[in-house]
């Protein structure tokens, strides 16, 4: 018989949201009168604005005409979706060869796993979106679990104490660094500065920058980078990630794009940009022609305008969250709230609590879901993350049972 993929093997308990939807199906069967509202998965959840999703129903009902119907495109992408991405969105700081489009984000890192493959070192933020670390035992990057954390993974502690911002001292020569800004789950933003830091780390050590920006459509403070390319020297030493589920809530359309620049080397000089088509054109067969349709609709100037509106909404529901959990009830037992104003998550603390016990308790007693930060890594031990995306009269009621909520 076929041996198993030792990597599953390897992998530790349960993916954190399959085990918050779980928890939150055996407590609805137990309570079914109860109206539970989900601050948890961030998932986005107001309807797709008109210009794009009238783009996207244009597309497809030329699809039922000879002159309209479209088959397979270039796995790469639409060359004039493509070319948008790079003017629109990076100013000329990158080409239209430069970039890949996809079925999204979590799709691209998965995929860009193989990339690299096997005995490949790892260094992560911790607490770290969970497919940067799973996604690396799969493929045989990482090794088992133990106390300390897989074995190959170097853990970056992020916390209130360092500013959010890791330690790069730990990170081992040519490692693979995983890095998200806005950051996913603590949605704390990387200043100018902080970058600069990890750029010159990178080079300095011969690591490659996996830079997962997927969140950057939330950034509204100026003097921020909403792209790795803004930093000196990030051409030679960084892949960036990115996609259009938070920027235009295409979380169930798929669509995202890589960047991958051609000073990007290997060790022995060969090209990362070369073996990434590769990949591409290989293991991929092109991201939807109805989604790019809509992601040109999208960087237009009219979509454009919307795409901003929808984020301000989200933002204005962190606001909305932000006041209420920095109220006496939670400021009095030393509940700590970190946001910037540049991300659609909030970073709670509960000082001396289990992360699954406080999300439990705020289920049971208010019917709110939220995320345990324990399971972004150890780092997220004691803290929850609250999502923005929701509903704004369903952020509303969640805000005025957990004004209610006592510790």
């Amino acid at each position: 018989m076929i041996e198993r993929n030792r990597g599953f093997a390897n992998l530790a308990a349960g993916y954190l949201f399959p085990e918050v939807a779980k928890r939150r199906r055996e407590y609805q069967a137990s309570h079914p009168e109860a109206k539970i509202i989900s601050l948890g998965i961030g998932n986005t959840t107001e309807p797709l604005t008109p210009h794009i999703s009238g783009a996207m129903a244009s597309y497809a009902k030329a699809l039922g005409t000879k002159e309209g119907y479209s088959g397979y495109g270039d796995e790469q992408g639409n060359s004039e979706l493509r070319k948008k991405i790079a003017d629109v969105l990076y100013a000329g700081m990158v080409t239209q060869d430069e970039m890949f489009i996809s079925d999204g984000a979590k799709c691209d890192i998965a995929r860009i796993q193989t990339l690299f493959g096997r005995g490949t070192q790892i260094a992560v933020q911790d607490p770290a979106y969970p497919v940067y670390v799973d996604g690396s035992v799969i493929v045989g990057a990482a090794g088992k679990s133990g106390a300390s954390g897989y074995e190959g993974v170097t853990y970056l502690p992020c916390t209130a104490e360092n500013g959010f911002f890791p330690d790069l001292s730990s990170i081992k020569k040519d490692s693979l660094i995983y890095f998200c800004s806005p950051n996913n789950p603590t949605g704390a933003t990387a200043t100018r500065e902080e970058l600069k830091k990890l750029v010159d780390f990178a080079i300095k050590n011969g690591c490659i920058i996996i830079f997962d920006a997927a969140y950057f459509a939330f950034i509204r403070n100026s003097n921020l980078p909403r792209t790795i390319y803004e930093i000196e020297g990030a051409r030679s030493c960084a892949i960036e990630i990115n996609s259009f589920s938070k920027l235009a809530g295409f979380t169930g359309v798929r669509l995202g794009w890589s960047v991958v620049p051609s000073d990007l080397k290997f060790s022995d000089g060969s090209s990362v940009h070369a073996d990434w088509n590769r990949v591409m054109t290989t293991l991929f067969n092109g991201a939807s022609n109805i989604a790019q349709a809509g992601g040109l609709a999208a960087l237009d100037e009219e979509g454009v305008a919307e795409t901003k509106a929808l984020v301000d909404y989200y933002l204005e529901n962190a606001g909305i969250m932000q006041k209420t959990l920095t109220g006496d009830n939670f400021a009095s037992r030393g509940v700590k709230v970190y946001y910037t104003g540049d991300s659609p998550y909030l970073w709670v603390q509960f000082p001396g609590m289990k992360s699954w016990d406080i999300f439990d308790r705020i289920l049971s007693e208010c019917n709110v879901v939220t995320t345990p930060g324990s399971g972004f890594g150890p780092a997220g031990e004691s803290y929850l993350r609250f999502s923005a995306f929701g509903h704004r009269e369903d952020v509303e009621e969640a805000c005025r049972r957990l004004s209610k909520f006592v510790l």
